[in-house]
């Protein structure tokens, strides 16, 4: 499969603007049939638990690789921020790029095909998503306006037309659902059921769409396939505390979606959903993964209805502002659900002053590492 991918050698998009993030603990084969795709853009790899093992990643990308040694001297104190042993590890890897956009993939997706039985060059569509206007504030019925053979429909208001920033592109997958244990466990054989993928015949539901997440709906937003303008939104986009030494697992994406679609609401932002698929190719353990997520499966109908419910004040004019602000209001209500959230709010805060220490503008750096500098591109 992964030679019928190498022939393609599509034009890349953003070539000199877009990192990619990738947290792993195994070696990088995968990328060998994203190597059409990515080869000519700039990797951060995040490498997760033991730092002494050495991955191996596939001759002729261009990458910077970091582990917790490097993150540890890079933010120092600060480092207590980034999880362990847990993919929220990833945002570190948003934290010290410099580019405009970010995207990021997990290690066990691979290329999808379309119902024609092309590969979805996934990367290129995040790009598209993220360059052409978003509708948060009405709803267009034929899914998004911007994309190729759709429009507004009938009664959608003019003055509305021109759309709004689009901030976040979030992506879907074929095969394995990204399912909470629970439905894992009275589904272990689902997969999707509409037959549409036709190379090897297997029942798969595609859908050709992209829409745009309406403001004041929050949504649960998934890490393995996802795109952002960092220059945009990058702020927000922490992955909380999860992993070793945290009662809780499995909800850093959704913690970082949460956040972030408020924001994005409340700066004007949009939110897209759908196209691109990727290839999903592994189920995780649903009993480990109950372990995980026992605790949020509680705590999410608190958090939710909080979330539902902020309101930030009209003076937050900037990402850190609105993120500083649902810190305290995190740690003020979340705080009485149970003491991690205070835990949760105090990472928060770090995570923004570690992001201003890297990101300071040209002339008013102050004496943090810098991360280029720490770790040579190889």
């Amino acid at each position: 499969m992964s030679q019928l991918y190498s022939s393609m050698k599509p034009t890349p998009m953003l070539k000199d603007e877009l990192d990619i993030v990738i947290p792993t603990i195994r070696n990088l084969d995968f990328l060998e049939m994203w190597r059409p795709f990515f080869e000519q853009y700039h990797l951060i790899i995040v490498q997760d638990g033991d730092p002494s093992r050495t991955i191996n990643i596939p001759k002729g990308f261009d990458y910077e690789l970091y582990n917790r040694n490097d993150i540890n001297r890079i933010l120092g104190p600060k480092s207590s921020c980034i999880s362990f042993k847990d993919s929220a590890c990833r945002c570190f890897g948003y934290m010290v790029s410099k580019k405009k956009y970010i995207y990021t993939i997990d290690d066990d997706c691979f290329v999808a095909e379309d119902p024609s039985g092309k590969g979805i060059n996934a990367l290129e569509q995040h790009i598209k998503n993220l360059l052409s206007p978003s509708t948060p504030h009405f709803f267009n019925t034929l899914y998004d306006p911007y994309g190729d053979g759709a429009d507004f429909v009938r009664g959608y208001p003019f003055s509305m037309r021109e759309g709004a920033i689009t901030a976040v592109s979030h992506g879907l997958w074929l095969n394995i659902p990204d399912y909470d244990a629970p439905t894992q466990l009275v589904k272990p054989l689902e997969r999707n059921s509409r037959k549409v993928y036709l190379s090897t015949q297997l029942p798969i539901l595609y859908v050709d769409a992209v829409m745009t997440i309406p403001k004041g709906t929050l949504f649960p937003m998934c890490g393995m396939n996802l795109a952002f303008d960092r220059e945009l939104i990058g702020p927000a986009m922490y992955f909380g505390l999860m992993g070793d030494g945290q009662p809780i697992g499995r909800y850093d994406d959704m913690w970082a979606g949460w956040c972030v679609k408020v924001i994005c609401d409340h700066m004007g932002w949009g939110v897209k959903t759908g196209l691109p698929y990727i290839w999903h190719s592994k189920a995780s353990n649903p009993f480990v993964n109950l372990r995980k997520e026992y605790n949020g499966i509680f705590w999410q109908e608190e958090a939710i209805p909080f979330f539902q419910s902020v309101t930030l004040p009209k003076e937050c004019d900037s990402v850190q502002q609105c993120y500083m602000e649902l810190a305290k209001l995190v740690k003020e209500k979340l705080g009485k659900v149970d003491p991690y959230f205070i835990k949760l709010a105090d990472g928060m805060v770090t995570w923004i002053e570690a992001w201003d220490e890297l990101n300071a503008p040209k002339g008013t750096e102050t004496n943090a590492p810098n991360a280029k500098d720490e770790k040579v591109t190889e």
